[in-house]
């Protein structure tokens, strides 16, 4: 069993709808889901199935289609394991990131606040807006920056994002929870730290994030 600390529904439900119909009654046996009718369309098995059981068949046709890899590989999809430490989860609406600076790459997720496991969800009114993309990562490092922002073209670029991002990562307050998570990389780098050491920086944004079952000491 996992621990799940967050899952966004909205990255499953668009991964799940995107399987081939053709390929569900075995990517089904392969995840062990229990489901008595293996013949079924994808509207029904979306209905039937629990969202932990639709994370099984998208788990399993992701490793089986694409090459997943571990957060130390330049893979488009990858597990890893980390200290991560949660920021920005201020509002039902807004970003949320997490970052490990203990781990080799430096690791940071963005997601969306209302994905986390028992958040407070945004109001009708309001909607739910998606932040898994680096238009809000960079949103969120800018206002995250002390005294008034400035038009710094310099923070636009990728080694900017990177920058910006390992700088916030190793600012971040807070316990550490030691966590697995499958993520989608959106961008990876080498940048310098303010010590001056080279530091690998992976940025993604989670499809879950899980406690580990064996906790990590300090």
């Amino acid at each position: 069993m996992r621990y799940y600390l967050y899952l966004s529904d909205a990255k499953l439900d668009m991964l799940f709808e995107q399987i081939p119909q053709k390929l569900l009654p075995r990517l089904v046996t392969e995840a062990k889901v229990d489901l008595k009718v293996i013949s079924f369309s994808v509207q029904r098995a979306q209905s039937e199935m629990s969202r932990y059981d639709r994370l099984e068949v998208v788990e399993a046709y992701l490793e089986r289609e694409y090459d997943v890899g571990w957060m130390t590989e330049p893979a488009f999809w990858f597990r890893g394991e980390s200290g991560l430490r949660v920021s920005g989860a201020d509002g039902a609406g807004g970003p949320v990131l997490l970052t490990g600076t203990d781990s080799d790459p430096v690791v940071v997720l963005i997601g969306s606040a209302h994905h986390v496991m028992g958040g407070e969800q945004p109001s009708p009114e309001l909607g739910r807006v998606g932040h898994s993309w680096l238009p809000s990562l960079h949103r969120l490092l800018q206002n995250a920056r002390p005294g008034p922002r400035s038009m710094d073209t310099g923070s636009l670029d990728d080694r900017g994002t990177l920058r910006d991002s390992l700088a916030f990562a190793q600012q971040a307050t807070g316990p550490a929870m030691w966590c697995e998570f499958l993520a989608r990389q959106l961008m990876r780098g080498t940048v310098t730290d303010e010590e001056g050491r080279n530091r690998e920086v992976v940025i993604g944004t989670p499809l879950y994030v899980a406690m580990c079952d064996e906790i990590q000491g300090p």
